[in-house]
């Protein structure tokens, strides 16, 4: 099951308490304090973990309570510090505070991680107020409380490159070509409830990665279909891969970019900044077209680069990789 939004209760470990203690020895008169500090309260920590792909381990536990630190104790020990929680989740989580909504974090590298509560600090044992004046003190500090916290975590999956259509344009039928990936594919609407990632390899030690995100209506990005569930995950791709249903066509010019644009527009409508990113326009299905519309196709104008392909047939799937790789690499960082 895929799982990418959850809500969870943190808290760190309080600090152990200062000890007060006198040093007894039977020869040893006025022996003053020895009493130790206490020990330091767990931390609650996030790390990155490229193998997780999902938050389902949330689901079975949503609250994580680091442990206390020790208490001082006489002869000038001090307390155990609690162990630190680490809490693993996939890369491209962000963390963010379910009050507020700040962002905490944003873990994107594998063994990337950042310290959300810091345990709280250990107690001064009476060690450390003795004084010319008072020799003898019997004052300890108490260990601080540990923070405590309820978040939020997001998960935005990581590729190269999504897959952005209308539902049964083709999407799930084209990753499973291209990669190992295998989704569900069916003629009814909404066979993706969920984001596929598929790893296509280029040529001979080549390889990048793609994302099946479920098909987007018109209105999602107001909240219809899917709504913007999953819209979140095209923001983490590098290169836009629309894919449009030449089946749908009735032969008119004009239908032709209809839906492209109005794929455009929830982009858009959800964040201005994805229209930004490097696009490619497939035009799909087409073994189940006539030549002649193939060929109107063929002459329609764009705004980027555009492909015909045939997921069944195989037709231009190796043009596509080869377009899909030069664009990749065009707009390197």
């Amino acid at each position: 099951m895929f799982l990418d939004y959850v809500k969870i209760y943190i808290k760190s470990g309080d600090g152990g308490n200062g000890c007060v203690s006198f040093r007894r020895e039977k020869y040893v008169p006025k022996g003053g304090p020895n009493g130790g500090d206490g020990g330091k309260g767990g931390s609650i920590i996030f790390k990155a973990n490229s193998q997780l792909t999902t938050l389902i381990d949330f689901r079975y536990k949503a609250h994580y309570r680091a442990g206390r630190g020790e208490h001082g104790m006489g002869g000038d020990k001090t307390g155990k510090n609690a162990e630190d929680v680490i809490i693993k989740v996939p890369c491209g989580s962000i963390i963010k505070d379910a009050e507020t909504g700040e962002v905490l974090t944003e873990l994107l590298n594998d063994k990337e991680e950042k310290i959300i509560l810091k345990g709280g600090k250990g107690g001064k044992g009476n060690t450390h107020f003795k004084t010319s004046t008072n020799q003898a003190p019997r004052t300890a500090e108490k260990g601080k409380p540990g923070e405590e916290k309820t978040v939020v975590i997001e998960l935005k999956l990581i590729a190269d490159v999504g897959l952005v259509g209308f539902p049964n344009a083709g999407k799930s039928t084209l990753i499973s070509k291209i990669s190992s990936a295998k989704p569900k594919i069916a003629d009814y609407p909404f066979t993706t409830l969920v984001p596929n990632l598929g790893i296509v390899k280029y040529k001979e030690y080549d390889s990048f990665v793609v994302a099946d995100i479920p098909g987007i209506i018109e209105g999602a990005s107001s909240g219809k279909g899917l709504g913007i569930q999953f819209l979140r995950h095209i923001e983490r791709t590098r290169l836009l891969l629309f894919l449009i249903d030449t089946t749908k066509f009735s032969g008119q010019e004009k239908t032709f970019l209809k839906e492209y644009k109005t794929l455009l527009k929830e982009l858009e409508n959800y964040e201005a900044d994805l229209l930004g990113k490097p696009k490619i326009l497939c035009f799909t299905k087409t073994d189940a077209i006539t030549d002649k519309l193939k060929a109107k196709l063929e002459k329609v104008k764009t705004d980027t680069d555009k492909i015909l392909i045939s997921s069944v047939t195989g037709d231009n799937l190796g043009k596509l990789k080869d377009v899909i790789w030069k664009k990749l690499h065009r707009h390197e960082k």
